[in-house]
């Protein structure tokens, strides 16, 4: 497990970047926290490490839930905070991202505990102040 602190949304970036460099096809990261704490500028980080173009234009798909980015592999970037119930979850068919052929980061994961495979990196964000985040990152693909 590894905790860190970033201050800034350019540190956010950077862990984010850092993680990517460790990613494998068929990788799934869950993250968690708050509105507002951290996940989307993490994936921001997650892109660029990926190779992603322009990943600064990487933003939340809260409302067409899932966007697909082209890099060194593909990035699923799923968010799932409008969804409340796991049947509207199921519908979606996240599995075809959760066992395919990129790295799928997960926005608002707690909702699908039950779906995520058990080799999975947790990434959990806590707002600490202003600009400073707490990120716990839990390797458990091994």
């Amino acid at each position: 497990m590894l905790n860190l602190y970033t201050k800034s949304a350019e540190e956010t970036i950077l862990a984010g970047e850092k993680l990517a460099k460790k990613l494998r096809t068929g990788d799934v990261v869950a993250l968690s926290g708050n509105l507002g704490s951290g996940k989307t500028t993490f994936t921001k980080g997650i892109g660029k490490g990926l190779g992603i173009k322009n990943p600064r234009r990487i933003n939340s798909p809260t409302f067409v839930l899932i966007k697909e980015y082209d890099g060194k592999m593909p990035l699923y970037h799923l968010d799932l905070y409008r969804l409340d119930k796991l049947k509207e979850i199921e519908n979606l068919a996240i599995e075809e991202y959760i066992y395919g052929k990129g790295v799928t980061v997960i926005e608002w994961a707690e909702k699908i505990k039950c779906l995520l495979p058990k080799k999975h990196i947790s990434v959990k964000f806590k707002v600490k102040g202003m600009d400073k985040r707490e990120v716990v990152i839990e390797d458990l693909r091994d």
